[in-house]
């Protein structure tokens, strides 16, 4: 039953996001599917002049943004939606390759260069760990983006280094209520089971890749036990806020992203706070997102073209300055605007730009030595078995749903529709090019019925 709403919803929220989509020329409109503020808006708005360049041919950028992978999947899986090109993360990336919902990309690029050779070949080899079988060469259906680490946000004034060398530190009592958990269950599950079988790996019983990559129901219990056996010292379960509660000194430690790590890090010390970023010694999760072209893409030349244009190392650096995150491209001029003689320390970068950079004075939240790398998997899809995760995901946070809560929902989300579909219907087809400033107020409505629908999914599928 739970399955079934969850299907109906979905078409729902799909049928009514597609009756808002863009009714321009479609052959020269490209429609890109991204993370809200994920990409630079002055790289984006000059692709249109480059694509002219190399091709004489006219594209208009439409922008769309997602807030998590389940919705940009839905709309795809179920909705159909025509899409040129989408940047998922590696599970999702890899439940497409499975579900065949992605199509070549294609590098013929005529006169112009094949930027996509830029991307690190640690990039690459991490990728192809997404084939569901061993005769599909995945950078044929996706190209890196960006990529990170999990690990552990800290301030050295409260918690010493040596205190949280190992992920095991979290059920100290001395951090009471002073931790909070990224709410993201395939990310801390891939970093705790590392933890929880340490004693199998140090014996040779069991890599970490196979742990994060095959997940099963004794895994997922004995991850839910050492959970629980911290839940006291949980002060949250967060999403975004968790880097302003650090700098507020509110929390002590944040199990999070490099990404939150490093801006949380800039901001504290604007107001004299110092926080750290480090990866606990058992080893960590790394994730990447990447550019596919959906098997209902339209414009799939626009998008082949998009997806090498975004690889040019001068776009990559723009992106990078603008998300704070770190690109998968390992271009020579990457490495040079990565290496700042402002920093004192050395990493060792040969695993991602090669023998130049065994001594790079690099930013190693964002880019970790080679010693430390060397310890990190993959997140996986969890196939089958996310619904088990899920569960359990569900009774170490405590989460009821009550009847009353669904009804009161549902209604919410039909009213939802109704009032989405008349303010559609009000409207006059225009024809227009999305920036990020008229782009978020022209989808208010759309983001405020995805918002209404999006939690309802997220609650029905963990109630």
């Amino acid at each position: 039953m739970k399955k079934t709403l969850f299907l109906i919803l979905v078409m729902v929220l799909s049928s009514v996001l597609g009756s808002n989509s863009f009714a321009a020329d479609r052959a020269h409109t490209l429609k890109v599917y991204n993370w809200a503020d994920y990409v630079s808006m002055d790289v984006l708005d000059e692709f249109p002049a480059w694509y002219y360049e190399q091709t004489g041919e006219q594209v208009e950028v439409l922008l769309q943004t997602f807030d998590i992978n389940e919705a940009m999947l839905a709309e795809i899986e179920v909705g159909h939606e025509d899409y040129d090109v989408i940047c998922p993360s590696e599970y999702i990336i890899e439940r497409m390759l499975r579900n065949q919902l992605l199509q070549p990309i294609n590098k013929d690029f005529g006169s112009t260069p094949d930027y996509t050779t830029n991307v690190s070949p640690f990039a690459v080899e991490k990728f192809q760990q997404m084939a569901p079988d061993s005769t599909t060469f995945v950078a044929n259906y996706a190209v890196g983006y960006m990529w990170g680490t999990t690990g552990f946000i800290y301030n050295p004034s409260l918690v010493s280094k040596s205190e949280i060398l190992s992920i095991g530190c979290l059920n100290d009592e001395k951090f009471r209520g002073k931790i909070l958990m990224k709410d993201a269950f395939r990310d801390i599950y891939s970093l705790f089971v590392l933890y929880v079988y340490q004693d199998e790996i140090n014996r040779g019983e069991v890599t970490r890749d196979e742990l994060v990559a095959n997940v099963t129901e004794e895994r997922i219990q004995r991850v839910e036990e050492f959970i629980l056996s911290m839940k006291d010292n949980i002060a949250g379960w967060e999403v975004d806020f968790g880097k302003e509660e650090m700098i507020k000194g509110r929390a002590w430690i944040n199990v999070s992203w490099s990404g939150d790590a490093n801006w949380a890090i800039d901001e504290a010390a604007q107001v004299g706070v110092t926080l750290d970023y480090i990866l606990p010694k058992e080893g960590s999760s790394v994730w990447f997102d990447g550019w596919c072209i959906p098997i209902y893409a339209q414009n799939t030349k626009a998008a082949s073209y998009f997806i090498n244009y975004m690889c040019m190392p001068q776009n990559a650096i723009r992106n990078m300055e603008e998300v704070g995150y770190v690109s998968v491209i390992s271009s020579p001029e990457v490495l040079a605007w990565a290496n700042d003689e402002n920093i004192h320390e050395t990493v060792d970068l040969t695993y991602f730009f090669g023998k130049d950079a065994e001594a790079v004075h690099a930013n190693k939240v964002l880019y970790p030595d080679r010693s430390v790398i060397e310890y990190c998997s993959l997140m996986h899809d969890c196939g089958d078995m996310t619904e088990p995760m899920l569960a359990m995901w569900s009774r170490v946070k405590g989460d009821n749903l009550s009847i009353s809560m669904l009804i009161f929902i549902v209604i919410t989300l039909v009213v939802g529709v109704i009032f989405c579909v008349l303010k559609v219907l009000s409207k006059k087809k225009q024809k227009r090019v999305y920036t990020k400033k008229n782009s978020n107020k022209k989808n208010t409505t759309t983001k405020m019925l995805l918002t209404i629908g999006l939690s309802w999914i997220s609650i029905a599928a963990l109630a």
